[in-house]
């Protein structure tokens, strides 16, 4: 279980994120949802410890600063330089240095399970390419190829789904529930809202400070949203 006491993050003495506190079930796929600047992604790194806040969060009873080797997170596509001259399948090996000892050479079994993940994702025979060649979408599912071979606990990630193509959403979509099976404990921040029913077991409502946080089914109502959205929400249909 994932428990956040009092998170709150200021930029500049304003305040971007309000105290919040919730338990976050585990195994489970979480979404994080709200507007542009409802504070989301900053709600992640946050919990993360990556910026200054205020509060503390913790896995299993302990604090999370201190277990992020049970911790895998993909910042959003646009934060990464996939220009840089690597091979698919060492980014995806990347993933494996938080449980290798120092100056331990990769063996045959390390590499066997970079395979594994490439397989599971549909990227196998792109290996030896440099990820530069890929499509946007192969590039996210090589990130979520890198969790796997983390075998991480908890898998933070970022707007996942921005700008990828149909095929790798399911395939990225189908790997995630395959992990929650497995165990794993996975937050999601997400701006579709057609695709919240089908994705989430539980949704995390945020604008600046938490509106709502429950089951999917319960929580992602129309009243809900309104609040979260203002004016600014288009339901295509309704919830």
């Amino acid at each position: 279980m994932i428990t956040i006491k009092n998170l709150s993050v200021s930029y500049q003495q304003q305040l971007a994120l309000e105290p919040l506190s919730l338990d976050i079930p585990g195994p489970s796929i979480t979404g994080i949802i709200g507007p542009n600047g409802a504070g989301k992604s900053t709600l992640l790194k946050g919990m993360l410890d990556i910026i200054g806040h205020q509060g503390q969060t913790l896995l299993d009873g302990q604090p999370l600063e201190r277990s992020l080797n049970r911790v895998a997170y993909v910042e959003q596509k646009i934060n990464i330089d996939y220009h840089f001259p690597i091979k698919v399948k060492e980014c995806v090996s990347l993933g494996l240095y938080p449980n290798i000892r120092l100056f331990r050479r990769f063996r045959q079994a390390d590499w066997d399970k970079v395979m594994e993940a490439l397989r599971i994702v549909g990227l196998a025979d792109y290996a030896d390419r440099q990820i530069s060649q890929l499509s946007g979408g192969q590039f996210q599912r090589i990130l979520i190829a890198r969790c796997l071979v983390q075998e991480a606990d908890c898998i933070f990630l970022d707007e996942p789904f921005v700008g990828i193509d149909s095929v790798s959403e399911d395939i990225i979509m189908d790997t995630l529930r395959s992990l929650k099976e497995a165990g794993k404990t996975i937050l999601i921040v997400h701006h579709d809202l057609s695709k919240v029913t089908a994705y989430f077991d539980h949704i995390l409502l945020l604008n600046k400070k938490l509106i709502a946080f429950g089951p999917t089914e319960n929580t992602f109502t129309r009243e809900n949203l309104q609040e979260t959205y203002g004016s600014q929400l288009f339901m295509n249909g309704g919830a």
